[in-house]
């Protein structure tokens, strides 16, 4: 279904936190029993930085390659779909290109380096985009009910997905 600015509003902070807790836990659930199918119940005592490969593959590979494709396809993740909101284009309001996503989710850990001031930026900013929303081009939006300020784009494209 098709909506138009005037519909949305900018995902806050505070609902951005809630979803990004939500899929934290889904994606420790499937996480926590791979590494201890792999490494045993002696992983959770390792003191190493990473126990291997497959760590690596499991703790930051596999959560990129899910996070990004659900962006891609859906333009959303399990949390921001329990809050409503989308990841769109800052300008146009279409779907967030592959490119976009990609550069999002590298964005991530740019906003995570100078003691998560990136994340907190959401708070702040006019159009509640973290680090990570400006280095893609990206906002998160959904449907008006909150307090977050109205979405305006500099031109009309497909509409967004919500």
């Amino acid at each position: 279904m098709a909506h138009d600015a005037s519909e949305l509003e900018y995902a806050g902070f505070w609902a951005r936190v809630g979803a990004s807790l939500i899929d934290t836990i889904l994606i420790s659930i499937v996480i926590f029993p791979l590494l201890t199918a792999v490494y045993g119940l002696a992983y959770w005592d390792y003191d190493a930085f990473l126990a291997g490969p497959a760590d690596f593959l499991i703790s930051y590979v596999l959560p990129a390659i899910v996070v990004i494709a659900l962006w891609i396809k859906l333009g959303t993740t399990p949390g921001k779909m329990a809050i409503g909101a989308v990841i769109v284009d800052a300008r146009t309001g279409a779907p967030a290109s592959g490119r976009q996503c990609v550069i999002r989710y590298i964005g991530y850990f740019v906003s995570m380096l100078p003691l998560f001031l990136g994340y907190f930026w959401v708070g702040f900013d006019a159009r509640k985009q973290g680090w990570h929303d400006k280095m893609a081009g990206t906002v998160v939006v959904r449907r008006k009910g909150g307090s977050a300020a109205p979405v305006r784009f500099e031109q009309a494209a497909s509409e967004p997905r919500l």
